[in-house]
Protein backbone atom coordinates (compact mmCIF):
# COMPACT_ATOMS: atom_id res chain seq x y z
CA UNK A 1 0.00 0.00 0.00
CA UNK A 2 1.17 3.54 -0.79
CA UNK A 3 -0.24 7.03 -0.35
CA UNK A 4 -2.46 6.80 -3.44
CA UNK A 5 -3.89 3.47 -2.26
CA UNK A 6 -4.69 5.05 1.10
CA UNK A 7 -6.44 8.00 -0.55
CA UNK A 8 -8.61 5.68 -2.62
CA UNK A 9 -9.14 3.04 0.04
CA UNK A 10 -7.65 0.14 -1.93
CA UNK A 11 -5.11 -2.51 -1.00
CA UNK A 12 -3.08 -2.85 -4.20
CA UNK A 13 -2.08 -0.15 -6.73
CA UNK A 14 -3.62 -2.12 -9.62
CA UNK A 15 -6.15 -0.17 -11.66
CA UNK A 16 -8.17 -2.28 -14.10
CA UNK A 17 -9.91 -0.60 -17.02
CA UNK A 18 -12.70 -2.75 -18.40
CA UNK A 19 -16.03 -2.44 -20.20
CA UNK A 20 -17.42 -5.34 -18.13
CA UNK A 21 -18.97 -4.65 -14.75
CA UNK A 22 -18.27 -8.20 -13.53
CA UNK A 23 -14.56 -7.70 -14.09
CA UNK A 24 -14.57 -4.28 -12.43
CA UNK A 25 -16.29 -5.71 -9.36
CA UNK A 26 -13.95 -8.69 -9.21
CA UNK A 27 -10.84 -6.48 -9.30
CA UNK A 28 -12.17 -4.16 -6.60
CA UNK A 29 -13.11 -7.14 -4.44
CA UNK A 30 -9.61 -8.56 -4.92
CA UNK A 31 -8.02 -5.38 -3.55
CA UNK A 32 -7.39 -3.30 -6.68
CA UNK A 33 -9.60 -0.68 -8.29
CA UNK A 34 -11.93 -1.81 -11.06
CA UNK A 35 -12.65 1.03 -13.51
CA UNK A 36 -15.71 0.71 -15.73
CA UNK A 37 -15.46 2.21 -19.23
CA UNK A 38 -18.61 4.27 -19.74
CA UNK A 39 -18.29 5.39 -23.37
CA UNK A 40 -20.66 2.74 -24.73
CA UNK A 41 -23.49 3.47 -22.28
CA UNK A 42 -26.13 6.17 -22.33
CA UNK A 43 -27.10 7.69 -18.98
CA UNK A 44 -29.87 5.19 -18.23
CA UNK A 45 -27.67 2.22 -19.10
CA UNK A 46 -24.82 3.61 -16.99
CA UNK A 47 -27.18 3.99 -14.05
CA UNK A 48 -28.02 0.30 -14.34
CA UNK A 49 -24.34 -0.68 -14.48
CA UNK A 50 -23.32 1.45 -11.49
CA UNK A 51 -26.26 0.33 -9.39
CA UNK A 52 -25.19 -3.27 -10.05
CA UNK A 53 -21.61 -2.43 -9.09
CA UNK A 54 -22.76 -0.76 -5.87
CA UNK A 55 -24.49 -4.00 -4.95
CA UNK A 56 -21.50 -6.22 -5.76
CA UNK A 57 -18.45 -4.44 -4.33
CA UNK A 58 -19.51 -4.32 -0.70
CA UNK A 59 -17.76 -1.40 0.98
CA UNK A 60 -14.99 -1.27 -1.63
CA UNK A 61 -14.59 1.58 -4.15
CA UNK A 62 -14.47 1.48 -7.93
CA UNK A 63 -13.86 3.96 -10.74
CA UNK A 64 -15.50 5.09 -13.97
CA UNK A 65 -13.78 6.08 -17.21
CA UNK A 66 -15.40 8.68 -19.47
CA UNK A 67 -14.29 10.12 -22.83
CA UNK A 68 -14.18 13.87 -23.44
CA UNK A 69 -11.50 14.43 -26.11
CA UNK A 70 -9.49 17.61 -26.05
CA UNK A 71 -10.39 18.13 -29.70
CA UNK A 72 -13.21 16.73 -31.80
CA UNK A 73 -15.68 17.70 -34.50
CA UNK A 74 -18.64 19.67 -33.12
CA UNK A 75 -16.90 21.00 -30.01
CA UNK A 76 -18.94 23.72 -28.34
CA UNK A 77 -22.39 22.23 -28.96
CA UNK A 78 -23.65 20.84 -25.65
CA UNK A 79 -27.08 19.66 -26.74
CA UNK A 80 -26.56 15.98 -27.66
CA UNK A 81 -29.58 15.86 -29.99
CA UNK A 82 -28.47 18.92 -31.93
CA UNK A 83 -24.88 17.71 -31.95
CA UNK A 84 -25.82 14.32 -33.35
CA UNK A 85 -27.89 15.91 -36.12
CA UNK A 86 -25.04 18.29 -36.94
CA UNK A 87 -22.48 15.48 -37.06
CA UNK A 88 -24.68 13.14 -39.09
CA UNK A 89 -24.83 15.77 -41.80
CA UNK A 90 -21.02 15.81 -41.92
CA UNK A 91 -20.64 12.07 -42.62
CA UNK A 92 -20.10 11.38 -46.36
CA UNK A 93 -22.49 8.77 -47.71
CA UNK A 94 -19.52 7.02 -49.31
CA UNK A 95 -18.19 6.07 -45.87
CA UNK A 96 -21.49 4.47 -44.88
CA UNK A 97 -21.66 2.61 -48.18
CA UNK A 98 -18.10 1.34 -47.76
CA UNK A 99 -18.92 0.08 -44.26
CA UNK A 100 -21.97 -1.80 -45.48
CA UNK A 101 -19.94 -3.28 -48.33
CA UNK A 102 -17.30 -4.68 -45.96
CA UNK A 103 -19.95 -6.21 -43.73
CA UNK A 104 -21.85 -7.67 -46.67
CA UNK A 105 -18.67 -9.21 -48.09
CA UNK A 106 -18.13 -10.98 -44.75
CA UNK A 107 -21.73 -12.16 -44.49
CA UNK A 108 -22.58 -10.14 -41.39
CA UNK A 109 -26.40 -9.86 -41.21
CA UNK A 110 -28.25 -6.56 -40.98
CA UNK A 111 -29.57 -5.53 -37.58
CA UNK A 112 -33.30 -5.80 -36.96
CA UNK A 113 -34.92 -2.34 -36.67
CA UNK A 114 -35.45 -2.64 -32.91
CA UNK A 115 -31.75 -3.41 -32.31
CA UNK A 116 -30.31 -0.26 -33.88
CA UNK A 117 -28.68 2.23 -31.52
CA UNK A 118 -28.00 5.92 -31.66
CA UNK A 119 -24.83 6.69 -33.58
CA UNK A 120 -23.43 9.24 -31.12
CA UNK A 121 -22.99 7.28 -27.90
CA UNK A 122 -19.92 8.98 -26.45
CA UNK A 123 -16.74 10.82 -27.40
CA UNK A 124 -18.09 14.35 -26.68
CA UNK A 125 -18.71 16.72 -23.77
CA UNK A 126 -22.41 16.73 -24.67
CA UNK A 127 -22.76 12.97 -24.25
CA UNK A 128 -20.46 12.80 -21.20
CA UNK A 129 -22.38 15.39 -19.17
CA UNK A 130 -25.38 13.09 -18.43
CA UNK A 131 -22.95 10.28 -17.59
CA UNK A 132 -21.18 12.49 -15.05
CA UNK A 133 -24.50 13.33 -13.39
CA UNK A 134 -25.13 9.60 -12.98
CA UNK A 135 -21.62 9.00 -11.63
CA UNK A 136 -21.99 11.73 -9.01
CA UNK A 137 -25.02 9.92 -7.58
CA UNK A 138 -22.96 6.83 -6.70
CA UNK A 139 -20.74 7.43 -3.64
CA UNK A 140 -18.69 4.25 -4.13
CA UNK A 141 -17.14 5.79 -7.25
CA UNK A 142 -13.79 6.98 -5.90
CA UNK A 143 -12.13 7.89 -9.20
CA UNK A 144 -13.25 9.44 -12.47
CA UNK A 145 -10.82 9.10 -15.37
CA UNK A 146 -10.89 10.84 -18.73
CA UNK A 147 -9.55 8.70 -21.54
CA UNK A 148 -8.70 11.40 -24.07
CA UNK A 149 -7.44 14.89 -23.38
CA UNK A 150 -7.51 17.17 -20.37
CA UNK A 151 -10.95 17.19 -18.74
CA UNK A 152 -12.85 20.49 -19.00
CA UNK A 153 -12.48 22.81 -16.01
CA UNK A 154 -16.13 22.39 -15.04
CA UNK A 155 -15.79 18.61 -14.98
CA UNK A 156 -12.70 18.76 -12.76
CA UNK A 157 -14.52 21.15 -10.41
CA UNK A 158 -17.59 18.90 -10.32
CA UNK A 159 -15.56 15.81 -9.49
CA UNK A 160 -13.47 17.59 -6.87
CA UNK A 161 -16.58 19.16 -5.38
CA UNK A 162 -17.92 15.68 -4.72
CA UNK A 163 -14.75 14.66 -2.87
CA UNK A 164 -13.50 12.32 -5.59
CA UNK A 165 -10.21 12.12 -7.46
CA UNK A 166 -9.94 12.73 -11.19
CA UNK A 167 -7.37 11.26 -13.55
CA UNK A 168 -6.56 11.65 -17.23
CA UNK A 169 -4.60 9.57 -19.72
CA UNK A 170 -1.53 11.03 -21.38
CA UNK A 171 0.57 9.81 -24.29
CA UNK A 172 3.17 12.57 -24.12
CA UNK A 173 4.89 14.92 -21.68
CA UNK A 174 2.89 17.80 -23.19
CA UNK A 175 -0.39 16.08 -22.42
CA UNK A 176 0.73 15.21 -18.90
CA UNK A 177 1.71 18.81 -18.11
CA UNK A 178 -1.62 20.02 -19.44
CA UNK A 179 -3.41 17.64 -17.08
CA UNK A 180 -1.29 18.77 -14.13
CA UNK A 181 -1.84 22.46 -14.85
CA UNK A 182 -5.60 21.92 -15.06
CA UNK A 183 -5.68 20.39 -11.58
CA UNK A 184 -5.97 16.70 -12.37
CA UNK A 185 -5.06 14.49 -9.39
CA UNK A 186 -3.48 11.56 -11.25
CA UNK A 187 -1.79 11.27 -14.63
CA UNK A 188 -2.18 7.92 -16.38
CA UNK A 189 0.86 7.64 -18.65
CA UNK A 190 0.23 5.21 -21.51
CA UNK A 191 2.94 4.07 -23.85
CA UNK A 192 2.38 3.20 -27.48
CA UNK A 193 2.18 -0.55 -26.89
CA UNK A 194 -0.98 -0.15 -24.81
CA UNK A 195 -4.45 -0.97 -26.07
CA UNK A 196 -6.91 1.71 -27.11
CA UNK A 197 -5.86 5.27 -27.88
CA UNK A 198 -2.12 5.80 -27.61
CA UNK A 199 0.68 8.03 -28.77
CA UNK A 200 3.79 6.76 -30.54
CA UNK A 201 6.36 6.65 -27.70
CA UNK A 202 7.02 3.36 -25.92
CA UNK A 203 6.34 2.91 -22.22
CA UNK A 204 9.93 2.32 -21.08
CA UNK A 205 10.86 5.75 -22.47
CA UNK A 206 7.64 7.63 -21.74
CA UNK A 207 7.01 6.62 -18.12
CA UNK A 208 10.11 8.23 -16.55
CA UNK A 209 9.76 11.29 -18.79
CA UNK A 210 6.24 11.94 -17.55
CA UNK A 211 6.98 10.99 -13.94
CA UNK A 212 9.79 13.56 -13.84
CA UNK A 213 7.75 16.20 -15.69
CA UNK A 214 4.76 16.25 -13.32
CA UNK A 215 6.38 15.29 -9.98
CA UNK A 216 5.17 15.10 -7.26
CA UNK A 217 1.82 14.35 -8.91
CA UNK A 218 1.17 10.58 -8.84
CA UNK A 219 1.51 8.79 -12.16
CA UNK A 220 0.00 5.44 -13.11
CA UNK A 221 2.03 3.49 -15.65
CA UNK A 222 0.01 2.10 -18.56
CA UNK A 223 0.83 0.36 -21.80
CA UNK A 224 2.22 -3.16 -21.81
CA UNK A 225 1.63 -4.03 -18.15
CA UNK A 226 0.50 -7.62 -17.80
CA UNK A 227 2.63 -9.08 -15.02
CA UNK A 228 4.06 -8.37 -11.59
CA UNK A 229 7.54 -7.97 -13.07
CA UNK A 230 6.31 -5.22 -15.39
CA UNK A 231 4.50 -3.63 -12.46
CA UNK A 232 7.73 -3.72 -10.45
CA UNK A 233 9.61 -2.03 -13.31
CA UNK A 234 7.04 0.76 -13.39
CA UNK A 235 7.12 1.26 -9.63
CA UNK A 236 10.92 1.32 -9.56
CA UNK A 237 10.78 4.12 -12.12
CA UNK A 238 8.59 6.11 -9.74
CA UNK A 239 5.04 5.20 -10.76
CA UNK A 240 2.41 5.17 -8.00
CA UNK A 241 0.64 2.20 -9.57
CA UNK A 242 -0.30 0.55 -12.84
CA UNK A 243 -3.25 1.07 -15.15
CA UNK A 244 -4.08 -2.16 -16.94
CA UNK A 245 -6.57 -3.05 -19.67
CA UNK A 246 -5.68 -5.87 -22.04
CA UNK A 247 -4.96 -8.06 -19.00
CA UNK A 248 -8.70 -8.30 -18.27
CA UNK A 249 -9.96 -9.19 -21.74
CA UNK A 250 -9.38 -12.90 -21.21
CA UNK A 251 -10.49 -13.42 -17.62
CA UNK A 252 -13.37 -15.77 -16.89
CA UNK A 253 -15.64 -12.92 -15.79
CA UNK A 254 -15.25 -10.99 -19.06
CA UNK A 255 -18.50 -10.64 -20.98
CA UNK A 256 -16.95 -11.47 -24.35
CA UNK A 257 -18.43 -13.80 -26.98
CA UNK A 258 -16.56 -17.11 -27.35
CA UNK A 259 -15.48 -16.25 -30.90
CA UNK A 260 -13.93 -12.95 -29.79
CA UNK A 261 -12.35 -14.60 -26.76
CA UNK A 262 -10.73 -17.21 -29.04
CA UNK A 263 -9.31 -14.39 -31.16
CA UNK A 264 -7.75 -12.73 -28.11
CA UNK A 265 -6.31 -15.98 -26.76
CA UNK A 266 -4.73 -16.81 -30.11
CA UNK A 267 -3.25 -13.35 -30.71
CA UNK A 268 0.47 -12.67 -30.48
CA UNK A 269 2.16 -9.42 -29.56
CA UNK A 270 2.72 -8.79 -33.27
CA UNK A 271 -0.97 -8.97 -34.13
CA UNK A 272 -1.91 -5.44 -33.06
CA UNK A 273 -1.94 -2.22 -35.06
CA UNK A 274 -2.60 1.47 -34.34
CA UNK A 275 -5.56 2.30 -36.53
CA UNK A 276 -8.01 5.17 -36.96
CA UNK A 277 -10.55 2.88 -38.62
CA UNK A 278 -12.97 2.67 -35.70
CA UNK A 279 -12.67 5.88 -33.65
CA UNK A 280 -10.94 8.39 -35.90
CA UNK A 281 -7.91 8.67 -33.60
CA UNK A 282 -4.94 6.26 -33.43
CA UNK A 283 -6.18 3.30 -31.41
CA UNK A 284 -4.32 0.03 -30.86
CA UNK A 285 -6.37 -3.07 -31.67
CA UNK A 286 -6.05 -6.46 -33.26
CA UNK A 287 -5.55 -6.06 -37.00
CA UNK A 288 -8.08 -7.80 -39.22
CA UNK A 289 -9.93 -7.37 -42.50
CA UNK A 290 -11.64 -4.19 -41.26
CA UNK A 291 -8.43 -2.38 -40.28
CA UNK A 292 -6.73 -3.52 -43.50
CA UNK A 293 -9.63 -2.34 -45.66
CA UNK A 294 -9.45 1.24 -44.37
CA UNK A 295 -5.70 1.38 -45.08
CA UNK A 296 -5.98 0.68 -48.81
CA UNK A 297 -5.30 3.47 -51.30
CA UNK A 298 -8.62 2.88 -53.09
CA UNK A 299 -10.83 3.22 -50.00
CA UNK A 300 -12.06 6.22 -47.94
CA UNK A 301 -9.80 7.70 -45.29
CA UNK A 302 -11.08 7.42 -41.71
CA UNK A 303 -12.98 10.50 -40.55
CA UNK A 304 -12.08 12.63 -37.51
CA UNK A 305 -13.50 11.77 -34.08
CA UNK A 306 -16.40 11.25 -33.43
CA UNK A 307 -17.50 10.95 -37.07
CA UNK A 308 -15.60 7.72 -37.74
CA UNK A 309 -17.28 5.88 -34.87
CA UNK A 310 -20.64 7.12 -36.13
CA UNK A 311 -19.77 5.18 -39.28
CA UNK A 312 -18.11 2.23 -37.53
CA UNK A 313 -20.94 1.79 -34.99
CA UNK A 314 -22.64 -0.25 -37.73
CA UNK A 315 -19.77 -2.72 -37.57
CA UNK A 316 -19.55 -2.67 -33.77
CA UNK A 317 -23.28 -3.23 -33.29
CA UNK A 318 -23.61 -5.94 -35.90
CA UNK A 319 -20.43 -7.58 -34.66
CA UNK A 320 -21.78 -7.73 -31.10
CA UNK A 321 -25.00 -9.34 -32.28
CA UNK A 322 -23.43 -11.71 -34.82
CA UNK A 323 -19.94 -12.51 -33.47
CA UNK A 324 -19.46 -15.64 -35.56
CA UNK A 325 -20.05 -13.91 -38.88
CA UNK A 326 -18.15 -10.77 -37.81
CA UNK A 327 -15.05 -12.43 -36.36
CA UNK A 328 -12.79 -11.08 -39.16
CA UNK A 329 -14.05 -7.48 -38.94
CA UNK A 330 -14.74 -7.10 -35.21
CA UNK A 331 -13.52 -4.21 -33.06
CA UNK A 332 -10.90 -5.80 -30.77
CA UNK A 333 -9.01 -3.12 -28.82
CA UNK A 334 -5.92 -4.67 -27.26
CA UNK A 335 -2.33 -3.85 -26.44
CA UNK A 336 0.76 -5.78 -27.41
CA UNK A 337 0.72 -7.55 -24.04
CA UNK A 338 -2.25 -9.55 -25.34
CA UNK A 339 0.38 -12.04 -26.50
CA UNK A 340 0.79 -13.13 -22.86
CA UNK A 341 -2.92 -13.97 -22.57
CA UNK A 342 -2.97 -17.58 -23.66
CA UNK A 343 -5.56 -18.99 -21.25
CA UNK A 344 -8.63 -17.84 -19.36
CA UNK A 345 -8.12 -17.23 -15.65
CA UNK A 346 -10.20 -15.96 -12.75
CA UNK A 347 -9.81 -12.24 -12.09
CA UNK A 348 -8.90 -12.82 -8.44
CA UNK A 349 -6.14 -15.21 -9.45
CA UNK A 350 -4.72 -12.66 -11.88
CA UNK A 351 -4.56 -10.03 -9.13
CA UNK A 352 -3.00 -12.41 -6.59
CA UNK A 353 -0.44 -13.76 -9.07
CA UNK A 354 0.45 -10.26 -10.17
CA UNK A 355 1.09 -9.09 -6.61
CA UNK A 356 3.05 -12.27 -5.78
CA UNK A 357 5.28 -11.78 -8.81
CA UNK A 358 5.66 -8.09 -7.95
CA UNK A 359 6.87 -8.91 -4.44
CA UNK A 360 9.28 -11.53 -5.79
CA UNK A 361 10.72 -9.02 -8.29
CA UNK A 362 11.17 -6.33 -5.64
CA UNK A 363 12.77 -8.85 -3.30
CA UNK A 364 15.36 -9.72 -5.95
CA UNK A 365 16.35 -6.07 -6.00
CA UNK A 366 16.84 -6.13 -2.22
CA UNK A 367 18.30 -9.58 -1.48
CA UNK A 368 19.55 -8.60 1.95
CA UNK A 369 16.47 -6.67 3.03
Amino acid sequence: MNELCERLGIEFPIFAFTHCRDVAAAVSNAGGLGVLGAVGFDAAELETELTWLDEHVGDRPYGVDIVIPGKYEGMGELDPVKLEAELKAMVPEGHRTFTKTILAEHGVPELPPDARRRELLGWTAATAAPQIEVIMAHPKVALVANALGTPPDEVIAQVHGSGRLIAALAGSVKHARSHRDAGVDIVICQGSEGGGHTGDVGSIVLWPEVIDAVAPLPVLAAGGVGSGRQMAAAMVMGAAGVWTGSLWLTVEEADIPPEQMATYLAASSRDTVRSRSFTGKPCRMLKNDWTEAWERDDTPDPLPMPLQMMVAIECVSRGSRYPVQAKDVAFNPAGQVIGRATQMRRTKDVVVDMMTEYVDAITRLQPDA
